[in-house]
C-alpha cells in the first residue's frame, strides 16, 4: 500500500483505485468520473468510504449533486503547467461545500504543496519519482502568506490591522 501526506503526515493509503467495476475490494474504494457515471448504484452500494478522481477537464459541477457522496475527491495533474485543479480546489471547498479529503495526484512534488494546501487540498499523492519525506516539507516552505485563501481567510495588511 502506497504512502500518502494526508493532514501534514505521511500515512498509508487506505484507498484502492478501482479502474473497472467487476468487484469491490472490501475496503475505501476511489474510482475514476466515468466509473461513477456508469456504475453510480453499485459504488454507491459499496459499505466502506467512497472517492472519486476528477481529470483536468471534469469539472467540479458534474459531481455538485453529488458531494455528499464522497469522503474523497481527488483532483488529477496530468502535468506541472496545469493549474485548473488549483481553481476546482477552491470551487470544491468555498462554492460546492466539499470538506471531506480532498486529495492532489498525479504530477505532484515538494515545491506545489505548499500552494496546493493553500486552495484546499489536505492530502497528496507525490509523484512516484520523487522523495516523500522531501515533499512534507515542502508544507513549510513559507512561514506567513500576503494572499487570502481557503487556509487563511484575511490578507496579511488586515491580519496586521487587527493585531494592531
Amino acid at each position: 500500500m502506497p504512502n500518502i501526506i494526508k493532514d501534514r503526515a505521511i500515512v498509508a493509503d487506505d484507498y484502492h483505485l478501482i479502474a473497472e467495476v467487476a468487484s469491490f475490494p472490501s475496503s475505501d474504494i476511489l474510482v475514476n468520473f466515468e466509473i461513477w457515471q456508469q456504475q453510480r448504484e453499485q459504488v454507491l452500494a459499496h459499505p466502506y468510504k467512497k472517492g472519486v478522481v476528477l481529470k483536468p477537464d471534469q469539472h467540479p459541477e458534474l459531481i455538485a449533486d453529488d458531494i455528499g457522496c464522497f469522503d474523497l475527491i481527488a483532483i488529477a495533474f496530468p502535468a506541472f503547467a496545469d493549474g485548473r485543479g488549483y481553481s476546482y480546489a477552491v470551487l470544491l471547498r468555498n462554492r460546492l461545500g466539499f470538506t471531506g479529503e480532498l486529495r492532489a495526484v498525479g504530477d505532484v512534488f515538494k515545491d506545489n504543496l505548499f500552494y496546493l494546501q493553500r486552495c484546499g487540498f489536505n492530502s497528496f499523492a507525490v509523484r512516484a519519482d520523487k522523495d516523500i519525506d522531501v515533499a512534507l516539507q515542502g508544507l513549510n516552505d513559507f512561514s506567513v502568506s500576503y494572499q487570502a485563501s481557503i487556509d487563511e481567510s484575511l490578507p496579511l495588511y488586515r491580519r496586521r490591522l487587527v493585531t494592531a
